[in-house]
């Protein structure tokens, strides 16, 4: 009964708040909108610092002709450990060599086999809202200042 009672009082400030609703959408929701062209990748070859712990690194190059599906993947040609000597490149982590339980296997896990699912090559585009995210080591620096 109180459930009844609450759904009968909230529906109609839900309704009216609606309008009201902060969004970054540019149509109705029930539209389907074309998608944005990408921009320019970044491609200047720059280790980026990471935000949290096991974060996955980003892509410091262009991948947008890479090939990554079944039959091939591009990363693996210079980010394997077979290929990590010739071409400079980091190699991929140790954990991606390993399954589900925590068994190490000869070749890249299938499950960890296509690299834009967490990877992601990055954009120079102004942020769509602001942000004053800071990583554990600025606070952490700002208390031993502030002591």
């Amino acid at each position: 009964m109180k459930k009844l009672l609450l759904l009968i009082f909230f529906i109609p400030l839900i309704t009216v708040a609606e309008p009201y609703i902060a969004n970054l959408r540019s149509s109705d929701i029930a539209s389907e909108q074309e998608a944005p062209r990408l921009g320019n990748e970044e491609n200047k070859d720059l280790k980026r610092k990471r935000n949290y712990p096991m974060q996955p690194p980003t892509i410091p190059h262009k991948t947008q002709n890479y090939r990554v599906d079944l039959n091939s993947n591009k990363c693996l040609s210079c980010h394997s450990r077979r290929q990590v000597v010739d071409s400079q490149a980091p190699m991929v982590s140790v954990t991606h060599y390993m399954d589900r339980d925590g068994n190490f296997l000869a070749e890249v896990s299938p499950r960890r086999y296509f690299c834009n699912q967490c990877h992601v090559s990055q954009q120079s585009v102004k942020p769509l809202v602001e942000n004053d995210f800071q990583d554990i080591d600025a606070i952490l620096d700002n208390k031993a200042v502030k002591k």
